[in-house]
C-alpha cells in the first residue's frame, strides 16, 4: 500500500466517512461507589484512600477560602477546582520524578504531592516567600522539588513542551514520563496538534490528560467540536487512547497507572480524555449564569459529585465513617486560614528580583533599568511604599 497509509485496503465502493464507533467512557464505580466489576476494585491500602480522599477534601476547603478572598480584593485572582477533584487520581498514580506540565486547575496534582497550604498561600499572595517571587499571578504554581513545571497562561503551550521533555527522558533512558493537563478548549489550539504528532511520530513518553468539562470558559464543547470529543483524535494521530469517567478517582487511578505502563516501558504517548463537569466559574474573571443556567451547576452538582463518590467508596469498605467528613473539613479550613494569614502578613519579594534569573550576566540595558528603579524608590519610598518589600 501507499507509504501515507499503511494499513489501508482498496474498496470499489465510493464511500466518505464521516464518523466512527463513539469511544466508550471507562468507569470503575457508579454514582454511589459501588464497584461494577469485581476485577477492578481498586488495589490501595486504607492509608493511601484516606489521604487521597483527605487531599481532595482540602482542595475543596481551600478553594472555597481563596475564592472569597478574591472577591474580598485579597488576592487578585484565583481559580477552583469545584466538580474536578477526582483529577487527585492521576497524581497518585505517578512516580514522583514524574514531570507535571499542568495548565491552572492542577492544585490537586500539587497537594496530593506534597505541596503545603503554605506554598499554595505564599504564591497567591506573590510574597517573599513565593517560590515564584512574585512574578506570576496567582494559581501559576511551579515546583523544582515536586517536578511541577512552572504554569503559564497561554493555553496549550505546555503541550509540545511536554512532548520534548519526554523525549529528552526517553534518550536519557530513565523510565520516567512526563504528564500534560490541559482541557478541551486547549485541544483547539495548534499547539496541541503539533505536540501530539510529534509525540507519535518521536515516540516520546509522556500521558496527555485531557479534562474535558465541558466549557472553554463561556463556549461550550457542542460549539468547540463536532468530532467524538477530544479522545478520537489521539486515534487519528496513532496514539493509544481511552476514555474515562472524570468524576471517578479509581477509573483516572487505573487509567493512568495504565497510560504511564504504556508510555515508560513501550516510549510511546498516551491520551486520557477524562469527562467531567466545571462546577465553578472558570475562573474570578467569568459569570458563568451568563451563558450557563444555575439549575444545570445544580443538578450536576447532586447528581454526580467526585468527592460523594468516593466516599460512598469508602464507607461501603467500612474505611470511613458517617460524619468524619465534617471534622476533615474543619481541619482543613482552619490549616487554610492559618497559612493563609501568615502568607497575607509577608512582604512582598525585593524589588531586585525583577531582573534575577534570567540572564547568567545583567546586560548593560537592564542594569542601567535596575540603577534607575532603585534610585527612584530611594527618591520617593512613600510613593513606591518600599516597606511593603523584602529587603533582599
Amino acid at each position: 500500500m501507499f507509504p501515507g497509509a499503511l494499513n489501508s485496503e482498496y474498496s470499489h465502493e465510493l464511500k466518505f466517512v464521516s464518523s466512527v464507533e463513539s469511544i466508550q467512557t471507562y468507569q470503575v464505580m457508579d454514582s454511589n461507589g459501588s464497584v461494577l466489576d469485581p476485577a477492578h476494585e481498586p488495589q490501595v491500602s486504607k492509608e493511601e484512600a484516606k489521604a487521597m480522599y483527605r487531599n481532595m477534601l482540602t482542595l475543596n476547603a481551600m478553594d472555597q477560602i481563596l475564592y472569597e478572598a478574591q472577591r474580598q480584593g485579597r488576592i487578585s485572582f484565583y481559580m477552583t477546582s469545584f466538580g474536578e477533584e477526582a483529577l487527585i487520581g492521576s497524581a497518585a498514580a505517578l512516580d514522583p520524578k514524574d514531570l507535571v506540565f499542568g495548565q491552572y486547575r492542577e492544585a490537586g496534582v500539587l497537594l496530593q504531592r506534597g505541596f503545603t497550604l503554605e506554598q499554595f498561600m505564599n504564591q497567591c499572595f506573590s510574597n517573599e516567600r513565593d517560590l515564584g517571587k512574585g512574578r506570576q499571578m496567582p494559581i501559576h504554581y511551579g515546583t523544582k522539588e515536586l517536578c511541577f513545571q512552572t504554569i503559564s497562561s497561554p493555553l496549550a503551550t505546555q503541550i509540545p513542551q511536554a512532548a520534548g521533555a519526554a523525549y529528552g527522558m526517553r534518550r536519557d533512558g530513565n523510565k520516567l514520563c512526563t504528564i500534560c493537563y490541559f482541557g478541551e478548549g486547549a485541544a483547539s489550539e495548534g499547539d496541541f496538534h503539533a505536540g501530539l504528532n510529534m509525540a507519535a511520530t518521536l515516540g516520546c513518553p509522556v500521558i496527555f490528560y485531557c479534562r474535558n468539562n465541558g466549557y472553554a470558559i463561556s463556549t461550550p464543547s457542542i460549539e468547540q467540536y463536532r468530532g467524538d470529543g477530544i479522545a478520537s483524535r489521539g486515534i487519528g494521530y496513532g496514539i493509544d487512547t481511552i476514555r474515562v469517567d472524570g468524576n471517578d478517582v479509581w477509573a483516572i487511578f487505573a487509567a493512568t497507572k495504565a497510560a504511564r505502563k504504556i508510555a515508560v516501558e513501550q516510549n510511546k504517548p498516551v491520551l486520557i480524555e477524562a469527562m467531567t463537569y466545571r462546577v465553578s466559574h472558570h475562573s474570578t474573571s467569568d459569570d458563568s449564569s451568563a451563558y450557563r443556567s444555575k439549575k444545570e451547576v445544580e443538578d450536576w452538582s447532586k447528581r454526580d459529585n467526585p468527592i460523594s463518590r468516593m466516599r460512598n467508596w469508602m464507607e461501603n469498605k467500612g474505611w470511613w465513617m458517617k460524619g468524619e467528613d465534617a471534622e476533615i473539613t474543619k481541619s482543613a479550613k482552619a490549616r487554610v486560614l492559618e497559612a493563609f494569614a501568615a502568607a497575607e502578613r509577608l512582604k512582598k519579594p525585593a524589588i531586585h528580583h525583577l531582573f534575577d534569573e534570567v540572564y547568567a550576566e545583567l546586560p548593560p540595558e537592564l542594569q542601567r533599568e535596575k540603577a534607575d528603579i532603585e534610585a527612584l524608590a530611594r527618591k520617593y519610598p512613600d510613593y513606591y511604599q518600599v516597606n511593603e518589600f523584602a529587603r533582599s
